[in-house]
């Protein structure tokens, strides 16, 4: 067939068209329909004021929350004179009386009270719109790349759009709705709230909602404000507008807590202070500051695996489709950047770190009390945040380490007579240290370690000597702890975590292999750190020299990697926990360079788990096959995890909602953000002082393009691949670091200068 000029141009035309669809719904969730279902909604947020948003058309539903009204009140849980039971705990598991260790445990050991309190809920707005009930063209989105949730449909013609935010500049959700024809705006607005201490007063344009939290010191104050061209009346309490063809709604909330030992602020002047400054602004400002912020972190890295055409259509379809052929590249791209935006919109400088569900929670009573879980869920949530290039996204879990590092030290003093500072599984607003709910899982020791393994690893990642500095002290003191708490075991003579727990199984033991995998690493960076500070030479000397002797990883009679000091694993369990593979992922210390065989003994330990699991269980293990170099098998689980949560013939368990938030089930956002971390470890691996480009490709992704990718050592990169081959590679230094680069079999080691950038072809050749 001959083409001529205008055929060319036409089918150029289209492929750019095709083009620029793939690459906008990379940065969309779509629907045709309203939420029915919390987990439909669409989460905004700005690190302290989340909602979801349902996209009602007869009334709309916007469910919110503010990150610091939680139940209770300032509380020191730490269980005084626990320490005397200490060394008859141990001794009865050294005796082989687990039952006993843990009712003595259970009596004289756990936390005052025995349980935490629970993260709130905070209200409700509602907007209900008279005669809408015959609409046409929906459509519901959540542009990630804006951070908005947008609706509209039309109505007789009239076509309605509606846009929701939650802005970090100016501290509101903003809620912008307008008509195509003047004056054809008509709805009532409120507010509402589960609580039952709750009270509305409507005052002109505003309404307040003041919440109590039940049996507890915290209140809650939002204040709406609204701002339209039509008429405002209030009726039955609801500000009913008319005549309208545009209205902006700004809805600020706080609470009187200022930190987790003082109950004393003022919400009202907190919430007044802030409408007064945003009402001054028009719209369109105040959602120009919202993307210059937001975009500023988003826009740093992007991610491409080619489209297949599965991109146009809805992501729940995307989602379903994915779980019968799991073959939609760009909606794995979509993960990675969903993560992301959950990540920019649940944790910010000066706000709180993201609970099991993040900063949404529609419960009173949520699962696990929507709590900081530390013996993997906290933690995992943090996984992706520098290799996304989303480095000060950490800054409020440092702030929680220095919070729990107060409270630890009482716990430490208190429940072992040690120096330093401990916490244990479970972690609440109040700051909560001790030991909770069951000894035979709340007894678990490396909490404050592995918090402090994220201090380590944003070091590495930014080689920032400053931060460093600052933050030492919180490694030092945990160590510290762990130099008091080991002891020395009398049938092995190694130095053991005791009491523990291998989590969540397994009940209360003496020495579990994860407690020791996550000391030793502790140990060890506080060792290097003393050395780059050139501080505390002589506790490092005392860090040195009791390293080599914790009892080390072992290789048992199945030929799996021991979780526990003795060779007692069941091959046949298929527990979601795999908590003595810690030292593969997110540690380092097990690999094949320097551990082969202890690799190899950790792999088997996961073949017997087995690939099924909850949401956050299944993206542990998609890093774990990652760093096995086995990007199919880990591909395998991301089928699972991408696959819908809520199908009766679907027997296994985890997954995704259509909202795509991660099924525990039920929600939780750990698998989320443990998803997309294992996902760019298919694609890039640093933990070996080294870059490994492309370690674990999944034949799948065999095409793709990522930029603005992190690796430890202070290096961005971009790069791209073809037929699951390297194309080319780009990396900036931002400290003028050595560099050693790794691809296919292939080395380069060079010098670099601070802003300089180095490229490659897909050989490593210079360019």
């Amino acid at each position: 067939m001959k083409l001529n000029k205008k055929t060319i141009i036409s089918c150029v035309s289209i492929l750019l068209c095709i083009a620029t669809i793939s690459a906008q719904e990379i940065h969309k969730l779509s629907y045709e329909s309203p939420a029915q279902k919390w987990t439909e909604a669409l989460p905004i947020g700005n690190g302290s004021l989340g909602a979801m948003v349902f996209g009602g058309v007869t009334e709309e539903h916007i469910q919110f929350n503010e990150e610091t009204l939680w139940a209770g009140k300032p509380h020191d849980y730490a269980h005084k004179g626990a320490y005397k039971y200490l060394d008859t705990i141990r001794q009865l598991l050294t005796n082989g009386k687990q039952v006993d260790a843990q009712n003595l445990a259970m009596q004289e050991f756990m936390s005052t009270p025995l349980k935490q309190k629970a993260y709130q809920p905070f209200g409700d707005i509602y907007i209900a719109f008279k005669g809408h009930e015959n609409y046409k063209n929906y459509t519901r989105e959540l542009n990630i790349e804006e951070a908005i949730s947008k609706v509209s449909y039309s109505v007789d013609g009239v076509d309605f759009k509606r846009e929701v935010f939650s802005s970090y500049p100016s501290q509101v959700i903003a809620i912008n709705l307008t008509s195509s024809k003047s004056k054809a705006l008509h709805f009532d607005l409120w507010l509402d709230a589960l609580h039952e201490d709750k009270t509305v007063k409507t005052v002109g344009n505003t309404q307040t909602l003041k919440v109590q939290v039940k049996e507890g010191a915290l209140r809650g104050v939002a204040t709406l404000n609204i701002q339209t061209n039509g008429t405002i009346e209030t009726v039955n309490g609801k500000l009913q507008i008319s005549n309208a063809s545009k209205a902006t709604i700004y809805l600020t909330a706080a609470t009187n807590y200022i930190k987790y030992n003082d109950v004393s602020g003022n919400p009202e002047n907190i919430t007044q202070n802030t409408l007064a400054h945003v009402a001054s602004e028009n719209y369109k400002k105040v959602k120009k500051l919202h993307l210059k912020d937001y975009q500023s972190l988003y826009y740093r890295f992007d991610i491409d695996f080619g489209d297949n055409g599965k991109s146009a259509n809805t992501t729940d379809k995307r989602i379903f489709d994915f779980w019968k052929t799991p073959n939609d590249p760009q909606l794995i791209a979509l993960y990675v950047q969903y993560a992301r935006y959950l990540m920019i919109a649940s944790s910010r400088p000066g706000t709180k770190p993201p609970t099991l569900q993040g900063i949404w929670n529609h419960k009173l009573t949520p699962p696990w009390f929507s709590s900081y879980t530390t013996n993997i869920n906290l933690e995992m949530n943090y996984w992706p945040v520098e290799i996304a290039n989303l480095s000060e996204c950490h800054e409020p879990l440092f702030d929680f380490i220095k919070d729990v590092s107060e409270t630890g030290k009482n716990v430490a003093k208190e429940h072992y007579g040690a120096k330093g500072w401990n916490v244990h599984h479970n972690v609440d607003i109040w700051r909560g240290a001790a030991p909770v709910n069951h000894s035979n899982h709340g007894l678990w020791l490396s909490g404050s370690a592995w918090l402090c393994s994220h201090i380590w690893e944003h070091y590495l990642f930014t080689k920032d000597e400053t931060f460093l500095k600052n933050n030492y002290a919180l490694m030092k003191e945990s160590a510290l702890f762990y130099t008091d708490f080991l002891v020395e075991d009398p049938k092995t003579g190694y130095l053991i975590s005791t009491p523990s727990t291998s989590p969540e199984i397994g009940g209360l033991v003496a020495g579990p292999t994860m407690d020791h995998q996550i000391i030793r690493a502790l140990f060890k960076s506080v060792v290097e750190a003393s050395s780059i500070l050139k501080t505390d030479e002589a506790f490092a000397e005392k860090l040195t020299t009791m390293i080599p002797k914790i009892a080390p990883n072992q290789i048992g009679k199945h030929g799996q990697l021991q979780e526990w000091l003795e060779d007692k694993d069941n091959p046949e369990s298929h527990h979601r926990h795999v908590s003595h593979l810690w030292s593969v992922y997110p540690g380092s210390e097990i690999n094949y360079e320097d551990t082969p065989e202890l690799m190899k003994a950790a792999k088997q330990s996961l073949e017997f788990r087995g690939d099924n699991g909850t949401g956050w269980s299944l993206a542990w293990k998609v890093n774990f096959w990652s760093r096995f170099k086995d990007g199919n098998r880990a591909y395998k689980l991301l089928n699972v995890l991408l696959s819908p949560a809520e199908i009766p013939e679907r027997k296994i368990r985890g997954g995704s909602y259509p909202n795509l938030f991660d099924a525990h089930p039920p929600f939780q956002i750990d698998g989320n953000f443990g998803g997309a971390s294992g996902i760019l470890e298919m694609l890039l691996q640093s933990h070996l002082d080294k870059i490994q480009l492309l370690p674990a490709l999944p034949n799948a992704l065999a095409d793709g393009e990522v930029k603005g990718i992190v690796a430890r050592g202070g290096f961005e990169l971009a790069f791209s691949w073809k037929n699951s081959k390297l194309q080319y590679v780009e990396i900036t230094s931002k400290k003028g670091e050595a560099c050693v680069l790794e691809y296919n079999g292939n080395t380069i080691e060079f010098d670099t200068k601070a802003g300089k950038t180095y490229k490659f072809d897909g050989s490593l050749n210079k360019k």
